[in-house]
């Protein structure tokens, strides 16, 4: 038996070297020149003829990881979301316990991203800051995204007809 713990105690050591380097080596920042094409990148508009897979893939993190339809589809006047006029943008209905001046009473509509470039959209969504260069307002949700989740949704909301004619 004792000759058995030295061995476990020395395997887990191992693996948590091995992890810890992993994790430091995941953190490790791409080369000035990489870390420029990354960003030319991520700001790239999405191309014209998204993958079915990418547009399905925003597909289910607009409906069922970010809930987007909750606030920015109009509801009946049961309460119920109006699929007529799915994500075509709404008036906020839920009201925050204690007054806040920055609360939006408006969430814009998001159906073909009218009035939003791919790149200001995928902004909103990795980092919380909208085309006017300031934090949301609440309620949205600062996301946090990866940015090919931010792409798919992108893709997948580019791919509904437009709520409002785009210019």
């Amino acid at each position: 038996m004792k000759a058995k713990f030295p061995f476990a105690f020395c395997l887990l050591v191992v693996l948590a070297a091995g992890l810890g380097a992993t994790r430091l080596s995941s953190r490790e920042k791409p080369a000035p020149a990489a870390q420029k094409a990354q960003k030319n990148a991520q700001k790239a508009p999405a191309a014209p003829s998204a993958s079915q897979g990418q547009i399905d893939r925003g597909k289910y993190l607009v409906e069922n990881v970010g809930m987007c339809e909750e606030c920015h589809t109009p509801r009946d006047s049961s309460g119920n979301l109006d699929e007529s006029r799915r994500l075509q943008g709404a008036a906020i209905w839920i009201m925050p316990v204690h007054r806040m001046t920055n609360w939006s009473m408006r969430a814009p509509a998001l159906a073909g991203l009218p009035g939003f470039t791919d790149a200001e959209a995928e902004t909103v969504l990795e980092h919380g800051i909208g085309p006017n260069g300031l934090p949301i307002q609440p309620p949205m949700h600062v996301y946090h995204m990866a940015p090919s989740d931010a792409q798919a949704i992108v893709a997948f909301l580019r791919s509904m007809p437009n709520a409002y004619p785009r210019n």
